[in-house]
C-alpha cells in the first residue's frame, strides 16, 4: 500500500494522485487533491565523502565557544526563533515555537554526547541501498529525510563538527545521494542520512526509504527537513502525508534560515506552522537551523540526545 501510494513521489517523472484519507480517532481528515509535477532525470553516477576536518573546524562548533559571545547573540544562536519573534503580530500564537527550552546545563550535557573520546567513538558506520543491507542493531535510531539539496549533508556535518574525522558521504553531483548512510554515536544512538526526494530516482528508493520508515523498529524519530528560504513545496507536503501514514513520531527542521530575508522566512514559517497543526504525529515545534552560522545546532543536538534517551532533561522540555 505504501509503495503504490508514494511511488511517484520518489521516482515517476510525473505524479498524479487523487484520494481521501481519514485519520483514526477523528483527529482530522484530509483530502489529497490532484497533484502533478514533472521532473527531469539528471541523476549521474559518482559518490564521495567529506570529513569535518576537510571543511575546517567551525569557530562556533562548541557551545563553550559560543557561550563567550554577548548574551543577545548567544540567545539568537541557541533559539533562532527569538530573532524573529519581535516581528510577529500580537495575534500569532508563539507557544508552539518555544516548547523545547532546555537549560544551559542540558545543552552542555548533550554536547558531550557529540564529542568523541577513546571510550565514545563517533564515526560513519555503513551504507545500504536496500533494507536487507541495513545493519541490524538495537540502539535507538534517528533519520533525516528531505528534498534533494535541502541541506541534509551540511546539517549532519554541523551536528558532527566536534568529531572532525567523521566521513559525511555525499554524491559528487549535489542532491543525488543514493544510499542510506549510518553514523554511530558511541553506544548511544545511530543517525541515518536518507536519500533526497523530489527528483526522479531509481525505483529502489521507494522500497528502501518507505520500507525503512514503515518497519524499522528502533527508529525513535524522523527529522523532516524543509528549506526555509523557499518554504513548503508540493513534495514536502507529500512527505508530511507519508510520515502521518506510517504513524511514526517526526519533527520538522527548517534549514537555510540564513539564505533569505526575515520577512520571507516568517511567511514560510507561518505557512509551515499551519500545516503542522493539521498533523497528528509531528512535534508541534519546528526547529530552525543554519548550518553555516550554527544557529539552532546546539538546540537540535540537545533534542536528538533527549528523544534517543541518551540524556535526561527537566520537566520544561517536551517531546
Amino acid at each position: 500500500m505504501h509503495q503504490n501510494y508514494h511511488a511517484a513521489f520518489w521516482s515517476d517523472p510525473c505524479y498524479t494522485s487523487s484520494s481521501e484519507e481519514e485519520i483514526v480517532e477523528n483527529r482530522y481528515s484530509s483530502h489529497i487533491k490532484q497533484k502533478m509535477f514533472c521532473r527531469r532525470l539528471w541523476l549521474k553516477p559518482g559518490t564521495g565523502f567529506w570529513t569535518a576536518s576537510q571543511q575546517g573546524a567551525h569557530n562556533l562548533a562548541s557551545f563553550h565557544q559560543a557561550s563567550l559571545l554577548p548574551q543577545r547573540k548567544l540567545r539568537g544562536l541557541l533559539f533562532p526563533f527569538s530573532e524573529l519573534e519581535p516581528h510577529l503580530a500580537c495575534s500569532v500564537d508563539r507557544g508552539h515555537f518555544q516548547l523545547f527550552q532546555p537549560s544551559v546545563e542540558d545543552i552542555t550535557k548533550a554536547e558531550k554526547l557529540f564529542s568523541p573520546s577513546s571510550s565514545h567513538k563517533i564515526d560513519y558506520h555503513t551504507s545500504a541501498v536496500r533494507m536487507e543491507h541495513a545493519p541490524s542493531q538495537n540502539q535507538p535510531e534517528v533519520c533525516f529525510i528531505g528534498r534533494s539539496n535541502v541541506g541534509k549533508s551540511s546539517l549532519i556535518r554541523a551536528l558532527f563538527s566536534l568529531a572532525p574525522d567523521v566521513e559525511i558521504r555525499v554524491s559528487k553531483t549535489p542532491g543525488h545521494t543514493k544510499k542510506m548512510n549510518f553514523f554511530k554515536v558511541g553506544k548511544a544512538f545511530t543517525m541515518v542520512d536518507m536519500p533526497g526526494y523530489g527528483y526522479r530516482a531509481p525505483k529502489d528508493f521507494v522500497e528502501m526509504v518507505e520500507h525503512y520508515l514503515g518497519t524499522r523498529k528502533n527508529l525513535v524519530r524522523t527529522f523532516l527537513l524543509v528549506d526555509g528560504s523557499v518554504g513548503l513545496q508540493e513534495a514536502d507536503m507529500i512527505a508530511l502525508e507519508m510520515c502521518e501514514e506510517f504513524s511514526r513520531p517526526y519533527v520538522i527542521v527548517v534549514t537555510k534560515i540564513d539564505k533569505c530575508r526575515q520577512g520571507v522566512l516568517l511567511t514560510n514559517l507561518l505557512q509551515l506552522q499551519d500545516a503542522i497543526t493539521q498533523t497528528v504525529r509531528c512535534f508541534p515545534q519546528p526547529f530552525l537551523v543554519s548550518s553555516l552560522h550554527f544557529s539552532g545546532i546546539y538546540l537540535l543536538r540537545c533534542f536528538i540526545a533527549h528523544v534517543t534517551g541518551s540524556i535526561q532533561l527537566g520537566d520544561t522540555c517536551q517531546s
